[in-house]
């Protein structure tokens, strides 16, 4: 099967200005030569600790922010070389949740505009038909007509989530993106959005790419994860083999650190020690060499590659599996 969208060897480098006349004087390396693939139909969890460049990739996929270097292809077509009426049919394919419920919607609008807004752009022009077609999504998310007249401070955050997610829908798209879409819910309400997300899906073919920093939430709704650490994908695998048998030390620590809902369970778990490198200076070598407790001599000057180590199971890491795993699934 055909990957709906691919990247290949993504960069994106923000400059960093200095001196009198504000000149380039160093670069912030928030993604740096990324490379994956979304299946139709699919969801890919991406995690990592927060600055790692989760939310940066999802945003350089969808173009609204233009990469340093490297290929985005959508349905096989390198969309880095869309003009901007090109890329005006492609956001009815590419939509996105953002993390913030609060304040992605506009106060000034109701939801009948809100909802509506991106149909009318794209064509819609009978506020009849867009009123019908808003009045259909709502119920589709899980709300009512009689919201569409409210303005969006007269919701709960979880319903001010279920309109960023019928604003989504609206036009139908193939891939979506959910930046963080249930980091700012309450817990009873991140499970009533991921089990929408996942009726949608069913119902819709929805690919998703899911960014959180949630762990548990990733295992849950993913078919596949993807860890990032300091702008690359150091660990893919399917989710099952990623949370079974982690293999980068980095995903093995990552899952360590998550706690157990069980107060009479033990657990002891090695602990990172340090702080993230800064992405304007990272390490030479693997990146994770500096908190890694298996460093050698190898780890410092040479940076591994992401391989394929089991079948669908690929981490960038010169010993991976050849060191004792910083994570036990028992909790021992």
């Amino acid at each position: 099967m055909n990957p709906l969208v691919e990247v290949r060897d993504l960069v994106k480098h923000y400059p960093v200005t200095g001196g009198v006349f504000l000149r380039e004087v160093a670069k912030v390396r928030a993604v740096d030569g990324v490379s994956l693939a979304i299946k139709p139909g699919e969801t890919l969890g991406l995690v990592g600790e927060s600055g790692c460049g989760k939310s940066t990739l999802g945003r350089l996929i969808l173009r609204l922010e233009e990469p340093t270097a490297g290929q985005v292809l959508f349905e096989g077509e390198d969309i880095l070389a869309y003009d901007r009426e090109h890329l005006r049919s492609l956001r009815e394919e590419m939509q996105i949740i953002f993390q913030d419920p609060f304040s992605s919607l506009n106060p000034r609008k109701n939801v009948a505009h809100i909802v509506g807004e991106p149909l009318l752009v794209h064509g819609m022009n009978s506020r009849a038909e867009r009123e019908a077609r808003v009045q259909h999504l709502l119920e589709v998310v899980g709300l009512s007509r009689e919201h569409m007249r409210r303005y969006p401070h007269q919701f709960s955050g979880g319903q001010r989530q279920r309109i960023g997610v019928a604003r989504a829908l609206a036009l139908n798209p193939k891939l979506i993106i959910c930046d963080e879409a249930v980091s700012a819910l309450d817990v009873s309400i991140q499970a009533q959005v991921i089990n929408l997300l996942q009726d949608l899906q069913d119902e819709f073919n929805l690919t998703y790419l899911f960014i959180s920093h949630d762990l548990s939430v990733v295992e849950h709704i993913s078919d596949r994860v993807a860890v990032m650490y300091l702008g690359k994908v150091v660990e893919l695998a399917d989710s099952v083999m990623i949370y079974s048998r982690p293999l980068h030390p980095y995903t093995q620590a990552l899952l360590g650190a998550a706690p157990v809902p069980d107060p009479h369970r033990a657990v002891k778990h090695a602990i990172l020690k340090g702080d993230v490198p800064s992405p304007i200076n990272p390490p030479s070598g693997c990146r994770f060499h500096t908190r890694c407790p298996y460093v050698e001599q190898m780890c410092r000057d040479h940076e591994p590659e992401l391989r394929e180590l089991a079948p669908g199971h690929t981490a960038a890491c010169h010993f991976a599996g050849q060191r004792p795993s910083l994570f036990k699934p028992d909790g021992g």
